[in-house]
């Protein structure tokens, strides 16, 4: 019965070899080829992405995948003649696309027609030809040898990428143009890839993770933020700015004299020294314990802890409640999606600010394109309650260089003392040069914990806005709906620092969620043990016997020489 209904595509797949699954929400062909294929693709309504793998040597594979209704066997015509295969997708409206995933043989050749949806060219090909609306044209190629032609056909240039390329030339009827070449010019034709991508108004990323683009990516200034993380020499950050703007971070790049080596600090705890001598074979250090919901553990003794030093046991001989105040930077969004509530904000902070302890030493910050220092690190509460009605309100939201700015440069000053973040936002970012997973990955190394307090700001229902991975062109989506987003990464952002994610979903959850901070800030134990390391910095691990339960690890700062 299944032949005779569909009998002439089915005839057509086994003339190029076919061997499938059946068809449903999705379903995958093999075709067998010849060494090299021409590929031409159509699909109008959905995403693609083509990987050429060195393991599909005279053979290719089509995988096709609906979040809609059932894929029938007409959806997707495949014709195999030869070197050259063509797939064209029937389209059947953004509720039932469909979305392919097309492995070919390494040197092959690409051609794919689209209009929103994203469109991924990975691997070694010999040429991709790729022509989108809006969609985002996303290539991973060797870079050896490499002609490009990127032309933007409605709307000024969006791309980003991993490796310098030169300006883009403006041509008549408001066309704009980037072409060149990369690696070696004189390359014999066998090595050289070519890429061909035309677009309306999409993104074009080229050797670039999409994740790793910021919202917004056309070259503009540099901000207040973005030169203080260029300055402070962060790697990392510093390059995921130089990618967004390369021609803006060379031009301030060069204003900058040569990097220093990092000043000496004075009584500062060197990053990787977690322990403190505190008498003769006795060392002691912090260490906050949370259970399998990231909350602060009370009640710990000596006998729920064991501790490990360079690999051998040690006798634990006393567990106290650790008491060193904390450096806390508050960082307010006043951006224009919360103008109209700074009276709340200046409120909400100045109730944080009595709620700390008076020796928690805090700055503030607030943030909307750019940083404004309202105030740098003080015990001052009247002066810093003061200095919240000089915030200024309105503009984009530039949340991670904001996050950026703290941790490269007041916090960094301050590595291996006890420091926090607490943010008051409603997460929406949409003007950082930085990426998120950029910031999650200098906060890891920062040592700084990270409360992020979220106040929704009830633009877009959560419930309107589909998931990442069910989206037409992901990229794209982060554009234009972006508060779908906040609550996974502000759980990330605390649960990679050790902090507490916080949703404030009414006003007398603000108090609550402040009284919970600093209870969490002072859940740290300072720990003493009997040593006997012949180094100052041993190795040292710990293990609690509460089920469920994690361990932290911290310096201990400013301690005497007493025994407790």
């Amino acid at each position: 019965m299944f032949l005779s209904r569909f009998l002439a595509p089915v005839l057509l797949l086994l003339l190029a070899g076919f061997t499938g699954s059946a068809f449903a929400q999705g379903f995958k062909q093999e075709l067998e080829t010849v060494e090299k294929v021409t590929v031409s693709i159509k699909n109008l309504e959905g995403r693609v992405s083509v990987v050429a793998s060195a393991e599909y040597q005279k053979k290719m594979s089509v995988e096709a995948k609906s979040a809609g209704q059932a894929i029938a066997p007409d959806d997707v015509k495949i014709d195999s003649k030869g070197a050259k295969v063509s797939i064209d997708v029937r389209p059947r409206g953004e509720k039932d696309r469909i979305d392919l995933t097309v492995t070919i043989p390494e040197r092959s050749k690409i051609e794919i027609e689209g209009l929103a949806g994203a469109v991924d060219v990975i691997g070694n090909i010999e040429s991709a030809s790729v022509k989108t609306d809006t969609g985002t044209i996303h290539a991973d190629v060797p870079l050896d040898a490499l002609k490009f032609d990127f032309v933007w056909e409605a709307s000024r240039p969006r791309y980003m990428s991993d490796v310098e390329l030169p300006p883009v030339k403006e041509k008549a009827g408001g066309t704009f143009k980037l072409s060149g070449r990369l690696g070696e010019k004189e390359a014999k034709k066998e090595e050289t890839v070519a890429l061909d991508f035309r677009t309306q108004r999409g993104v074009v990323l080229l050797n670039v993770d999409p994740a790793m683009a910021p919202s917004d990516l056309r070259e503009r200034p540099l901000t207040e933020a973005a030169r203080a993380i260029v300055r402070s020499g962060d790697t990392q950050l510093v390059d995921a700015i130089r990618k967004v703007s390369p021609k803006m971070f060379g031009d301030f790049a060069k204003t900058l004299p040569p990097p220093e080596k990092e000043p000496a600090l004075v009584n500062r705890v060197p990053t990787n020294k977690i322990v403190s001598s505190v008498g003769s074979q006795l060392l002691r250090f912090n260490a906050s314990v949370l259970d399998r919901n990231g909350r602060a553990i009370g009640g710990m003794r000596e006998s729920d802890f064991t501790v490990w030093e360079n690999g051998v046991e040690r006798r634990v001989t006393n567990v106290s409640p650790a008491n060193e105040p904390f450096n806390l930077v508050l960082l307010l969004d006043v951006s224009g999606s919360v103008e109209e509530r700074m009276d709340f904000i200046r409120k909400a902070a100045r109730d944080f600010l009595r709620t700390t302890s008076p020796q928690d030493r805090i700055s503030i910050i607030s943030f909307r394109d750019d940083i404004q220092i309202i105030s740098d690190f003080s015990t001052d509460r009247q002066l810093l309650s003061k200095k919240l009605d000089e915030m200024d309100a309105g503009g984009g939201t530039a949340l991670y260089d904001a996050l950026g700015y703290v941790l490269a440069a007041p916090l960094k000053r301050l590595r291996g003392e006890r420091t926090a973040i607490v943010v008051m936002s409603d997460g929406d970012d949409n003007k950082s040069f930085l990426p998120f997973p950029a910031i999650l990955e200098a906060l890891t190394e920062s040592g700084a914990l990270v409360y992020p307090l979220y106040v929704p700001s009830g633009l877009i229902p959560e419930s309107s806005v589909p998931r990442p991975e069910m989206t037409i062109d992901p990229l794209r989506t982060r554009y234009l709906t972006l508060t779908s987003r906040a609550e996974e990464e502000a759980r990330k952002l605390a649960a990679v620092s050790g902090g507490v994610f916080y949703p404030i979903k009414r006003l007398e959850d603000l108090q609550k969620a402040y009284d919970d901070v600093v209870a969490q800030l002072r859940s740290a134990y300072t720990i003493t043990y009997a040593s006997n390391a012949a180094s100052s910095s041993p190795r040292v691990r710990v293990r609690t016997n509460r089920d469920g339960a994690s361990v932290r690890l911290s310096p201990v700062i400013g301690l005497n020489n007493n025994t407790p």
